[in-house]
C-alpha cells in the first residue's frame, strides 16, 4: 500500500494550485494504517533549498485501511515554495517526495507552491479573450505613406505575396531583412471588421516603431512609428477604431536593445546625437555598455547590430518609463492598451517591476505580457530564479509549453500523457488570472507556419525551405490534425492567439519563410470558418474564459478536462485513435465528426467535442 496524497485532488489540497500571502490552506494525507503512523510533517522550503516552514499534522480520523491526517497552514509572505512531508511511523521516520502523480519515499521531486500578492490581479478585459498576430510590414497595405525619412537603404517590393528574401546581400554578405512589402497601420484599420468578425478581442502588433529592418526589432526611434507603416494619428485612429468595436491593443516592446542604426546609438552617423557616434557627449552613452569604444560593445547575442542596453540605467529608466512624455506614456497616450516584453527573460526583474508599475499608474485597466517560452513559475535565467508572478511583474506569458504539448498529441509524438500532464501543471503553477489570460498560440513569428509544421519540421537549409510547398493531400491531412490542435487552443485556459495568416491557410517554414503576405482575395474559406467558429464559441461560453480547468482522460491517444464555472461544467475531448469513444451528456456545444444516440454522444476517429455534462 501506498502513502496517498495529490496536490491537484480537493481531497488532499485545497485550494487548488497558487496561494495568496496569508491565504488558508488545508492538506491532508492519507497513511497505510499497517505501518502504524505517529507523526506526519509538512516542510516547506524556500527556492534554493533553505528550510522556511516545517507545521504538524494532526489525525483526522480513519478511511478504510488508512490514517488520515490534516494540516491547515498559511505562509505569511510572497515566494516560491517547494513542500515534502516527514513521516515517523512504528518502523522508523521516511521523507515524502513527488513522484509522477503519485508520491514517492525517500527521492523525488518537491511539489511546488507559489505564493503572489494578495492584491495580484489582472484586467478582466482580457481574460479568455481571443487575440490576433500581426506582423505589420505583411498583413494590409492601404493608401500611401511618406517615405521620405525612412532609413536606408531599403527594397520596397510590388510582388505582394512574393517570396521574403532569405539570401545575404550581395554587397555587404549580411542578411538584411531591409526587403519590405508595405503594409501599414491604414492596412491594419481596414481590416479590423474581418478580425471582428472572427471574434477577436486583443490585437497584438509585433513592433511598429521607427527601425531599419522589416521584422523592427531592431528600434531606430522608440516614439516614433516607422515612416513605412504610418503616422502617429494612424494608430491613433487605428486604436480608436478597435476600441469602438471593443478590441484592445498591445505593443511589442523592445527593450533589452536597440538598433545600431538607432538615435541612442547612431553608429553610422545618421542622427547625429547617439552613443557611438558622440561618445560621452551623447545623452544615450551610459545606456550602453562598451569594452573599447567606439567599436567593442555588449550586444544581444553577439548581433553587432542589436546593441545592450543597460535596462537600470538611470537616464533609460527615465526615457522608457518615468519621464512625464516616457516611451509608455507616450504610445498609451495615443490609444494603445498595454505591451508585449520582447525577450522578458533578459530584462532585470526591476525592471519589468517599474515598468508594470508606471504602467498600472498611468492605466489601471492596461496589460503586461511577457515572452517567456518555458514555465514562467519557476523559471530561471542567467542563475536568477525569475519572479514574474511571485512579484506581480507580469500580468500573464506567451505560453509555449501548451503548443508544444499539442503539437506533440496531434502529430503522434504523445499518447495524450504528456500533454495532460502539461494542462496540469501549468493550471497548478501559474496564479488563476495568469492562466485565463495566457497567449496560446500555434504559430508565431518565431516559428515555422502551424499548417507547415503539422506536416514535418523541413529542417533543410534555407534553399530548401525556400520550396517547400506542401501537396494537395498533405494540405488536407494538416487541416484535419488542425481541426484538434485549434479545438484544444480555444477550449483550454487563456487567450487562443491566431497568427496572422493562419486564419486564411498560409504555409511557410521558419523565418523569414513564416512572414509572408496575407493572401487577401486568395484565402482558404475552410480556415476562416474553422476560426470564426472556435471564436464564437469561446466567446459565448463563461466556461470557457473563465472556467477551472480538470484532466479527466489523457493517454492511449484521447485527452479530456472538465472546465467548471458558476455552474457550468464541460466535457471538452480529443479522440485522435482509431476506435470511437463514448460519452454522457446533456447536449453539444460544438463537436465534429460524433453523432448522438439518446443520452450519448460517440465522438469518431479524429473527432472532437465541447460537451455540456451533470
Amino acid at each position: 500500500m501506498r502513502i496517498l496524497f495529490d496536490s491537484r485532488d480537493p481531497q488532499y489540497k485545497t485550494p487548488f494550485g497558487v496561494l495568496t500571502c496569508e491565504e488558508k490552506c488545508t492538506l491532508h494525507v492519507r497513511v497505510p494504517r499497517e505501518i502504524e503512523p505517529r507523526n506526519v510533517q509538512l516542510v516547506i522550503e524556500r527556492e534554493g533549498g533553505a528550510s522556511a516552514f516545517e507545521f504538524a499534522f494532526s489525525w483526522a480520523g480513519q478511511e478504510g485501511d488508512y490514517d488520515v491526517f490534516k494540516c491547515e497552514f498559511e505562509l505569511p509572505c510572497k515566494g516560491l515554495y517547494f513542500y515534502w512531508f516527514r513521516i515517523t511511523a512504528k518502523t522508523g521516520a521516511f521523507r515524502l517526495f513527488k513522484e509522477g502523480a503519485g508520491t514517492n519515499m525517500e527521492s523525488g521531486d518537491r511539489w511546488q507552491l507559489s505564493v503572489v500578492p494578495a492584491d495580484f490581479t489582472v484586467p478582466r478585459d482580457f481574460q479568455g479573450r481571443v487575440m490576433y498576430q500581426i506582423f505589420p510590414d505583411r498583413f494590409c497595405k492601404a493608401g500611401d505613406c511618406d517615405l521620405t525619412d525612412k532609413l536606408q537603404p531599403y527594397r520596397l517590393r510590388e510582388d505582394w505575396g512574393g517570396v521574403p528574401e532569405y539570401r545575404p546581400d550581395p554587397d555587404c554578405g549580411e542578411i538584411l531583412c531591409n526587403d519590405f512589402f508595405g503594409g501599414n497601420l491604414k492596412g491594419i484599420e481596414s481590416k479590423l471588421e474581418y478580425l471582428y468578425s472572427l471574434g477577436v478581442g486583443i490585437l497584438y502588433l509585433n513592433p511598429i516603431s521607427m527601425a531599419f529592418s522589416n521584422h523592427r526589432y531592431d528600434t531606430a526611434d522608440y516614439k516614433r512609428p516607422d515612416p513605412m507603416l504610418g503616422t502617429e494619428a494612424d494608430f491613433a485612429s487605428l486604436c480608436d477604431h478597435a476600441h469602438r468595436l471593443g478590441m484592445k491593443v498591445i505593443l511589442d516592446g523592445v527593450y533589452s536593445h536597440t538598433g545600431c542604426n538607432s538615435v541612442y546609438f547612431d553608429r553610422y552617423g545618421v542622427f547625429g546625437n547617439g552613443a557611438y557616434s558622440k561618445g560621452k557627449a551623447s545623452p544615450y552613452y551610459s545606456w550602453y555598455t562598451f569594452r573599447r569604444f567606439p567599436d567593442k560593445y555588449d550586444s544581444w547575442w553577439g548581433f553587432a547590430t542589436l546593441p545592450n542596453v543597460n535596462e537600470l540605467d538611470e537616464g533609460y529608466l527615465d526615457y522608457i518609463i518615468r519621464d512625464e512624455d516616457s516611451v509608455i506614456a507616450h504610445w498609451l497616450r495615443l490609444g494603445a492598451d498595454g505591451f508585449r516584453l520582447d525577450v522578458a527573460d533578459e530584462l532585470p526583474d526591476e525592471f519589468i517591476r517599474r515598468f508594470k508599475g508606471r504602467l498600472r499608474q498611468l492605466k489601471p485597466d492596461s496589460l503586461l505580457l511577457g515572452e517567456v517560452w518555458e514555465d514562467a513559475s519557476n523559471k530561471s535565467a542567467y542563475s536568477v530564479r525569475r519572479r514574474y508572478f511571485i512579484d506581480g511583474e507580469l500580468d500573464s506569458v506567451m505560453n509555449y509549453p501548451w503548443r508544444g504539448a499539442i503539437l506533440g498529441f496531434v502529430r503522434g509524438q504523445d499518447d495524450g500523457t504528456l500533454l495532460g500532464e502539461s494542462i496540469m501543471t501549468i493550471a497548478e503553477n501559474y496564479p488563476k488570472q495568469v492562466l485565463h489570460t495566457l497567449m496560446n498560440s500555434l504559430g508565431t513569428h518565431d516559428t515555422a507556419r502551424i499548417l507547415t509544421t503539422l506536416i514535418g519540421d523541413f529542417n533543410g537549409d534555407r534553399e530548401y525551405q525556400a520550396q517547400v510547398r506542401l501537396s494537395w493531400e498533405q494540405r488536407e491531412f494538416a487541416l484535419e490534425r488542425l481541426r484538434l490542435a485549434a479545438f484544444l487552443q480555444y477550449t483550454l485556459p487563456g487567450c487562443p492567439c491566431i497568427y496572422y495568416g493562419d486564419d486564411a491557410g498560409m504555409e511557410g517554414c521558419k523565418d523569414p519563410f513564416n512572414r509572408g503576405c496575407y493572401p487577401w482575395g486568395h484565402e482558404d474559406q475552410r480556415f476562416r470558418e474553422l476560426f470564426r467558429t472556435l471564436g464564437q464559441l469561446k466567446n459565448n461560453t463563461p466556461a470557457l474564459q473563465l472556467g477551472d480547468v480538470r484532466v479527466t482522460l489523457a493517454g492511449g491517444g484521447k485527452i479530456a478536462f472538465l472546465r467548471t464555472y458558476q455552474g457550468e461544467k464541460l466535457l471538452c475531448c480529443v479522440n485522435r485513435t482509431g476506435e470511437p469513444m463514448t460519452l454522457s451528456a446533456r447536449h453539444s456545444l460544438l463537436s465534429h465528426n460524433t453523432f448522438r444516440n439518446g443520452g450519448a454522444f460517440t465522438v469518431n476517429p479524429g473527432g472532437f467535442g465541447c460537451f455540456a455534462v451533470d
